[in-house]
């Protein structure tokens, strides 16, 4: 038997494989600009962090700020390159459909682009109502207030809950609010989650057993 009462799923690289996507817009946006970016090296240095930090960056390599309207202008960009290219986690629905504790999901992303992710891959019946972002809350990653507000209101204390991340702010959020954290390695290109993970695992198929 599981010593944990609740698992909690981050979205983006743990649910749905949608980074990848995300951080390609966001390089496309920012090269048109002059910010001469890297893809490859931006998936791996942009992984897990917030679009305001990303934003900043690109401020900066172009040298003054960004319009008003940037981040709209991705928003709407992504949404409409989510619905042709996402797809979910190899082998999450697996996890889903087995798993016998209550779940849920907390990301750092909006709600309407958490909803509009797991509708498009076919995930959002598994979640209800059962979904938390860190926008209705304006914390973010490693701030661990949005693992502590959706535990709480799952209606479990920290110590009884699971949290499965895939970017070492979110592993930090989880572990500095008192949480078990579960590393998900496959994009971990830094090699960095299992020197903060409370454990890692590089494949779904390995979850449900580990747990």
């Amino acid at each position: 038997m599981s010593k944990y009462k609740c698992v909690i799923f981050d979205c983006d690289g743990v649910l749905i494989d949608s980074e990848s996507i995300a951080i390609g817009v966001l390089v496309d946006m920012a090269n048109e600009l002059g910010a001469n970016m890297n893809f490859k090296e931006s998936l791996i240095n942009l992984k897990g962090k917030s679009l305001n930090s990303c934003m900043e960056l690109i401020s900066n390599l172009v040298g003054k700020p960004l319009s008003d309207d940037f981040e709209q202008k991705y928003r709407a960009n992504t949404f409409e390159t989510f619905k042709k290219e996402i797809k979910p986690i190899k082998g999450i629905k697996e996890v889903l459909d087995n798993i016998d504790l209550p779940f849920c999901v907390a990301s750092s992303g909006p709600e309407n682009k958490i909803r509009l992710n797991l509708g498009v891959t076919g995930l959002l019946p598994y979640f209800g109502d059962k979904i938390f972002s860190c926008y209705q809350i304006q914390k973010w990653k490693p701030d661990p207030d949005i693992f502590l507000w959706a535990a709480k209101e799952m209606g479990f204390s920290p110590s009884e809950c699971l949290v499965v991340e895939d970017s070492v702010s979110g592993v930090k959020a989880a572990k500095t609010g008192g949480f078990d954290v579960f590393g998900y390695t496959e994009h971990d290109y830094k090699d960095e989650l299992k020197q903060y993970a409370t454990k890692t695992f590089s494949s779904m198929d390995s979850l449900l057993k580990i747990i």
